[in-house]
């Protein structure tokens, strides 16, 4: 991901903190080795597709993003010899992480949360919005207790 986006710092520091939180919120759950490595490899690569959707649309529009992601994200996955059926549910949780009524599965969720995490810091959201997203989209209990923590604590 960090060769793929060369001096992109600004989209490798947003991949690798989405990592950081997945893994924060893996840390609460108990889930077998299959889901964790497809956890991994979509929080890394969720974004990959933003390069080529630029390249093509001059746009890094989520629904391209959805678009042109997974074929990246495979490629780069069969490179390092990832079963086929992990690429398979990596792909389609890149093609559609933003696509929030498609989450179909812990591995989903938990990347939906990290990707929210990161995006509440980056994007200096309101309270109030912060609080709908935790209302509407917040599953995990780790998930719960970070944003509840980072954001919506009294200091």
């Amino acid at each position: 991901m960090i060769l793929y986006n060369g001096n992109d710092v600004k989209r490798i520091n947003h991949s690798l903190k989405v990592l950081g939180y997945a893994q924060a919120i893996l840390k609460g759950e108990t889930l077998n080795e299959t889901l964790k490595k497809i956890i991994l490899y979509t929080a890394v690569l969720h974004d990959i597709g933003i390069k080529e959707s630029e390249r093509k649309y001059n746009s890094s529009a989520w629904n391209y993003q959805e678009i042109e992601g997974p074929p990246v994200a495979e490629k780069m996955l069969l490179e390092l010899n990832v079963s086929s059926d992990i690429i398979e549910r990596v792909c389609f949780i890149i093609g559609n992480h933003h696509s929030y009524d498609k989450i179909d599965g812990i591995d989903f969720q938990i990347l939906v949360e990290a990707d929210f995490l990161v995006n509440i810091y980056e994007k200096g959201l309101s309270l109030s919005t912060i609080e709908d997203i935790k209302i509407d989209y917040f599953k995990t209990d780790p998930g719960k207790r970070l944003i509840d923590t980072m954001f919506l604590k009294k200091k």
